[in-house]
């Protein structure tokens, strides 16, 4: 995540250095709670909960839990993990709908902070969970805000109330008020008010939205946050919980590049638990705040159970079992690709998905080159082709090659690099749904893995004896060919080259028992006679 990117760095080297270590002793925890405090302190979290956060982390690092684990790098790690979740708010909030619709949501922070676009992303969530919102323009102050929540609205496929154009006409109180019955009168479970902010906190600000919230008794109150604005968070949130009093905080702009420590001091300063996150410019880059999923995300220990989610979110079951037979089946094509392509990208920036696994942190870089607009342009390769094409890729001659490439905007060698990239990919999945481990272009297969499908064969060596003694190799040779095992009463019975008891096959010389011609050749040339 963005605005925790400087942080995680500067924790992930601080980690770093432990990990020599077997056992830690009291100058190693004050160095490593040294550099966990500047990292703090540079990403601008409250001198309050820093000096609050290292202490715990001292007093736990020094005591038997460290000392007696196996390995005391690791624990320590876990150590700060847990504390971050406590000052992140400990366990997640959901939002609490009233019992009798409907819910009312009132929105409240500075001017800038994202009111009126969260107003969006909070409607379009709460219409995937199954809700009936309603938005409300209670922002009458601000230059176009009424048309702006209209415009975000109609986006998010979410109605809104405004009966009034705003632009400073107009009374916010009556407006709420009107919008409650509004929203009774056409069974809307939901009403997310959204009020006006000021570039400051002053008195006007705070009586407005004091007002509006005695007016209609909302269930929740956000406070939206933006997570960019440094210290001056802390005291604003103090301001408005002074002033108005909320039950939430939503953090908005979690996306940006600035240090963003100060967001991690919201929750413990004031006591109010953050609910949501917005970490984007879309109406879907928005979720629900999880502490323990958060402080993950900071120690670069990733999110796996949000990337899940997401991923449950985008993929359609069904669709999913169906490319699974075709897997299985070979018959897998260009237009499958195509349509699992269009569902990865539905799920959302493949950057930030990437930024969830662990230790993506070390892929800083990789990640930064990542060009999203990769699946686009792949998208228009394949949609360029004909029917035909695309169920099957060996009609791709040069010529057709050459005019999917002019179709699409994109080069010869490009057209050839994703028909490849396609084989490889639907000879690997289908090895994987037959049961095997498929090799891995440029890796070779897996160390270890068993696979499905042939084994194969080995090359089978001439059957013979392998004795090196000339005499009995030949004696041997001899029984095999006439299908008696050799070595048994032979060797038994002490002959100094094992031929005393073996069988000469019928009709050689020196009848039942006695060596054969090429035998006793074999034997004399060994002799040296």
């Amino acid at each position: 995540m963005a605005t925790f990117g400087s942080l995680s760095d500067r924790l992930a080297d601080t980690f770093k250095n432990l990990r020599t270590k077997g056992k830690l002793s009291p100058a190693d925890v004050d160095g490593t709670v040294r550099e966990i405090r500047r990292a703090l302190l540079d990403a601008d979290v409250a001198l309050p909960v820093v000096k609050e956060f290292t202490g715990k982390v001292r007093e736990r690092a020094l005591s038997d839990e460290v000392n007696k684990a196996l390995n005391p790098a690791q624990q320590v790690v876990q150590i700060v993990n847990e504390e971050l979740v406590g000052i992140l708010g400990g366990q997640q909030r959901r939002l609490q709908f009233a019992k009798r619709p409907p819910t009312v949501i009132m929105l409240a922070g500075l001017q800038g902070a994202g009111k009126t676009t969260l107003a969006g992303k909070l409607g379009k969530w709460l219409v995937k969970d199954g809700h009936t919102p309603l938005l409300v323009a209670a922002d009458l102050q601000r230059p176009n805000a009424v048309t702006q929540l209209q415009i975000v609205g109609e986006q998010a496929g979410v109605p809104v109330f405004a009966p009034e154009p705003g632009n400073g006409v107009g009374n916010p109180v009556k407006v709420a008020k009107d919008a409650l019955k509004f929203a009774e009168t056409k069974q809307y479970d939901t009403v997310v008010i959204d009020t006006a902010g000021r570039l400051g906190v002053d008195a006007e600000l705070m009586k407005q939205a004091a007002d509006i919230r005695k007016a209609t008794d909302p269930d929740e109150v956000l406070f939206v946050i933006d997570a960019m604005i440094g210290q001056d968070a802390v005291a604003t949130a103090k301001a408005f919980q002074d002033g108005v009093d909320f039950t939430g905080v939503v953090l908005s702009k979690l996306d940006g590049d600035a240090r963003g420590g100060a967001a991690l001091s919201v929750a413990s300063v004031t006591g109010r638990p953050i609910i949501f996150a917005s970490t984007g410019e879309n109406l879907d880059d928005f979720e629900p705040f999880h502490p323990d999923r958060m402080a993950s995300r900071i120690l670069d220990l990733g999110d796996i159970l949000t990337l899940i989610e997401q991923a449950q979110e985008a993929f359609d079951e069904e669709e999913a079992r169906k490319v699974a037979e075709k897997f299985a089946t070979d018959s897998f094509t260009l237009d499958d690709f195509l349509k699992q392509m269009q569902q990865l990208r539905n799920m959302g920036s493949i950057k930030k998905m990437m930024g969830m696994l662990p230790g993506a942190g070390q892929m800083k870089q990789q990640l930064d080159n990542f060009d999203e607009r990769e699946i686009v342009r792949t998208e228009a390769i394949i949609q360029s082709m004909t029917k035909a094409e695309r169920t099957n890729p060996k009609l791709l001659n040069g010529s057709r090659r050459l005019r999917i490439a002019k179709g699409s905007g994109s080069t010869v060698t490009e057209v050839n690099q994703l028909v490849t990239r396609f084989e490889q990919a639907a000879k690997m999945m289908k090895t994987v749904a037959k049961g095997g481990v498929p090799n891995v272009p440029g890796m070779g297969p897996i160390p270890g893995a068993s696979y499905g499908g042939r084994k194969p064969q080995k090359n089978k060596k001439k059957a013979g004896s392998r004795s090196g003694n000339p005499a009995k190799r030949a004696a041997e040779n001899a029984a095999l060919a006439a299908g008696v095992k050799p070595g048994g009463a032979a060797q038994a019975s002490g002959s100094g080259f094992g031929l005393g008891g073996a069988a000469a096959p019928q009709g050689a010389q020196g009848g039942q028992g006695g060596p054969s011609e090429e035998e006793m050749a074999a034997l004399q040339k060994f002799l040296g006679r």
